[in-house]
């Protein structure tokens, strides 16, 4: 079998300081990635996929938690930079890393990319879900670092889910191989992490992501050898959302979660 040990890494991401870190960590550790970044989802059709799918209420609920919560970023900053302190890890924009911007990676285009490159593996960090015609069209394993434990907590926020739901021993985050659904894929690394009081929603990612760079390098450097050793995930399997603002602000002000 050829060796995938010179083989490059692409990572598909739509940007932020999350998928900074980490892309900054494969770098400082393989050196040979390209990112291909794709342009954000529209919120118009965001917001059009989520009332199909909960309802107007509900959907315009969480709606106005992601705008708060954008907002409320401004005031975390301290902590934000306490997080990236305390774990040795870097946001800068590293200039030495090749991106290639596209419009979505289930475009043409963007698997036209992937397959020219070759590389040995696909490492998926906030970006849209692979189609079943794009997962298909994978030249290499795909797999997908997510911000919480599975099966328990997937889709969104599942920090502060595991906080809401009095399960602090499963704050932490999860790298998987990605099928057809919603981080359901087998199993690769976990990481569990305790948040701090000062932490919240707006940190929280920041955190899980800060915290298991490593596992993201054990995956990658298993997919480059040749050996990948994903378990199914056991345990309920519940997908979660962005509370609606009545939520966040009961959990806030009656259990102090914020």
């Amino acid at each position: 079998m050829t060796s995938t040990t010179n083989k490059p890494i692409v990572i598909v991401t739509a940007g932020g300081r999350n998928p900074q870190i980490l892309i900054n960590a494969i770098h400082a550790r393989f050196g040979s990635v390209t990112v291909l970044l794709e342009q954000p989802e529209s919120k118009k059709l965001f917001l059009k996929r989520r009332i199909r799918k909960l309802g107007l209420i509900t959907a315009t609920g969480q709606f106005v938690t992601m705008v708060a919560s954008k907002f409320g970023k401004r005031f975390t900053e301290k902590r934000a930079e306490d997080i990236l302190r305390d774990y040795g890890v870097s946001d800068a924009v590293n200039p030495d890393v090749s991106v290639a911007e596209i419009d979505s990676v289930n475009s043409q285009a963007a698997i036209d990319h992937i397959r020219k490159t070759s590389p040995a593996v696909v490492f998926l960090v906030s970006c849209r879900m692979l189609s079943a015609s794009t997962l298909a069209a994978m030249p290499c394993p795909v797999i997908n670092f997510h911000a919480g434990i599975n099966p328990q907590y997937r889709g969104l926020m599942g920090g502060y889910w595991a906080r809401v739901e009095n399960d602090e021993g499963n704050f932490g985050t999860t790298v998987h191989l990605v099928d057809a659904g919603v981080d359901t894929g087998d199993i690769l690394y976990q990481s569990r992490v305790k948040p701090s009081k000062s932490d919240t929603m707006h940190t929280y990612p920041l955190l899980q992501t800060a915290a298991s760079t490593d596992i993201a390098i054990r995956a990658i450097d298993d997919a480059l050898s040749g050996t990948l050793n994903p378990v199914p995930a056991h345990g309920n399997s519940r997908q979660w959302y962005h509370p609606p603002i009545w939520t966040w602000l009961w959990n806030g002000f009656s259990r102090g979660i914020w």
